[in-house]
């Protein structure tokens, strides 16, 4: 369990293939951004600390979660996970994402094109609806995210951009999974654009025993996509999402449970307006997230079982109205206004008579925000200079006032520093707020201030790209639960303080061979669960005529998994390819992961998969 196995070979076996011959560009390594989902700005243009997951990433992947492909990817970041497949819900859930070591009781705020996805009544993330079908990027923010998208982005911000048909004619590509567990995994995406007409329609379905007895899961998911784009100017568009889940939780080790299991129903749909001229640009969003959820709590191998279930509805609905405008050279001036309303409804029932209800709960708040953000700059563009401020008014916590500044320098080609001093807030959710023993109604909002330095180098015509970035975050008005006159009770009394650094690289060293890494280093002055201490991703890609291989190390030292001791695991990855390009292009590939069969848990009481294989086929049309 307390192996370690470096990533420096795989690093010395990439430069060992150095070459001078040119390499060919790939979405990973994005340069430019085309927006063409509503988006508030570019978050490249910003000071913040943005790390982009392109599409053909995600692609060669084959993973069918988002969160995986995250935790490789980008340096800080890291997910809590209980098993081989699901994350679910309620006790016992995992799929907590951290960034910097914030994260934990919903402070990372995940979007779909720009809206919103949390649960209102549980505050839990949803790790489960987090798909890679359809999705042609992810943009991560780490550090606060409130001056655009208000509470519930405090330690961060991921809006996954789902994929547009870009160019006229048909698109369609199937995939199809196999592997340990009895694991079953199936992808179909196509898309369409005709004129002034696109659209693109996506589903999948996951299916496994998973890694333990009792932890089956099943998962289905389904999007649909318009677009009518009028003029050049003026686009207007929907969005649907859906998923269902079943996930089953044997409990831990030390705690097993019979009969636990969280059953998901997730629906997102969206409609927007967005401009695009010269001098301005801008849109409008309404959307709406809702949930039905249903939750066995389980019980101890020794007891008797319950005799109730957990039922609960949530939604979360608003629009956002935001435009950017050029006033004067060099000069981007963006405003603006959002509204929420959220809220649920939550009831147990008896399993032998479902008409009878008990522990009824029903309530919701609103929140409306403005905000302005000016960038200027000199120098032909050299230094820009960034400052906002937002306004936020919730109907249960009154006032919040959100800062943020910052500056980006480009002293020379291929080369950025980025300095941003910031805000974040977290509104305490309903759970919180009203429900169960620990309850307070007086709550306020948690909130930090969160300084970053990245400086980033690129040389070598871009093909080799350098980073490494200092933070330092100091966390106020924790939501914690405290004894008072004997009773639990949660109160605004938690401090943290999290600093620390990051460095990444990549190098497309020619056509046939390319290298990434990152690593992070974390110290916090108090235990946090899932937030390790040390965290070293490097990954080799060989990709010699149709042939597609990868190999991946992850090394984690000093993880808090909630147990009496500290994790410490290294991880070897490693994925094939062949694609046969006819009329279809047809991909064979299989991937085996943990290849040293190391044991380790990331939730204490729960032991991760030793070796794992799975293998496909995915046809592109």
């Amino acid at each position: 369990m307390n192996r370690n196995y470096t990533c420096l070979p795989l690093l010395a076996l990439s430069v060992l293939a150095a070459s001078a011959e040119e390499a060919p560009r790939d979405t990973t390594f994005l340069r430019d951004i085309v927006v063409t989902a509503p988006a508030k700005t570019n978050v490249e243009l910003t000071p913040m600390d943005v790390t982009i997951i392109g599409e053909s990433e995600i692609e060669r992947s084959t993973e069918s979660s988002l969160l995986p492909i995250m935790v490789n990817k980008v340096s800080g970041l890291f997910v809590s996970e209980r098993g081989f497949a699901g994350y679910g819900i309620s006790g016992g859930a995992a799929g907590t994402v951290n960034i910097r070591g914030v994260g934990q009781g919903n402070k990372v705020l995940f979007m779909i094109d720009g809206m919103p996805q949390w649960a209102g009544v549980f505050g839990h993330a949803l790790p489960d609806t987090y798909v890679s079908n359809g999705v042609e990027r992810v943009e991560v923010v780490k550090g606060p995210s409130s001056i655009l998208y208000g509470s519930n982005a405090m330690g961060g911000s991921v809006n996954i951009i789902t994929r547009r048909q870009r160019e006229d004619g048909y698109y369609g590509k199937a995939r199809a999974m196999f592997g340990s567990f009895s694991t079953q995994r199936f992808n179909l995406s196509t898309g369409f654009r005709k004129g002034k007409f696109s659209g693109t329609t996506a589903g999948s379905l996951d299916r496994s025993n998973g890694n333990r007895k009792g932890s089956d899961f099943w998962l289905a998911n389904e999007l649909m996509q318009f677009q009518y784009t009028p003029s050049k100017h003026w686009e207007t568009g929907f969005t649907v999402d859906m998923s269902q889940t079943t996930a089953h939780n044997p409990g831990t080790t030390h705690e097993p449970l019979e009969s636990m299991w969280t059953k998901l129903f997730r629906g997102t749909a969206s409609v927007y307006v967005k401009d695009n001229y010269e001098i301005s640009r801008g849109g409008v969003q309404a959307f709406i997230n809702w949930g039905r959820n249903k939750v066995d709590d389980g019980y101890a191998p020794c007891e008797t079982p319950t005799d109730y279930l957990f039922n609960s509805t949530d939604y979360n609905m608003g629009f956002t109205l935001f435009q950017t405008v050029n006033p004067w050279r060099e000069n981007d001036l963006s405003l603006g206004v959002d509204f929420l309303h959220w809220g649920g409804h939550n009831w147990n029932i008896q399993k032998e008579n479902p008409e009878v209800r008990s522990a009824e709960f029903r309530h919701h708040e609103n929140e409306v925000g403005a905000y302005v953000i000016m960038q200027q700059g000199f120098l032909e563009d050299r230094l820009s200079l960034n400052a906002g401020l937002r306004l936020q008014h919730g109907s249960q916590y009154g006032n919040e006032l959100i800062p943020q500044a910052g500056f980006i320098l480009r002293a020379f080609d291929g080369n950025s520093l980025k300095f941003s001093w910031s805000k974040g807030f977290r509104a305490p959710n309903l759970r919180e707020l009203y429900l169960y023993a620990p309850a307070n109604p007086d709550l306020k909002p948690e909130y930090m201030w969160n300084y970053d330095v990245e400086l980033r180098q690129k040389f070598l015509d871009d093909r080799l790209d350098i980073g490494i970035s200092l933070f330092f975050i100091d966390g106020k008005n924790m939501i914690q639960v405290v004894r008072e006159n004997g009773r639990p009770k949660n109160m605004n009394t938690g401090r943290f303080i999290n600093k620390g650094f990051e460095a990444d690289a990549s190098f497309i060293i020619n056509r046939t061979w390319r290298t990434s890494a990152n690593y992070s280093y974390l110290h916090t002055d108090a235990p946090i669960v899932s937030a390790p201490k040390n965290k070293l991703n490097a990954q080799v890609d060989f990709m010699p005529g149709n042939f597609d291989f990868s190999l991946e190390s992850q090394t984690i030292w000093s993880l808090y998994t909630g147990g009496p001791d500290k994790e410490n695991y290294s991880l070897l990855n490693f994925r094939a390819a062949y694609t046969f390009h006819l009329k279809t292009d047809a991909t064979f590939f299989v991937k085996v992961d943990n290849i040293l069969n190391d044991h380790y848990e990331i939730v204490y009481g729960c032991p991760m998969p030793g070796t794992t294989v799975m293998g496909g086929v995915e046809l592109k049309f």
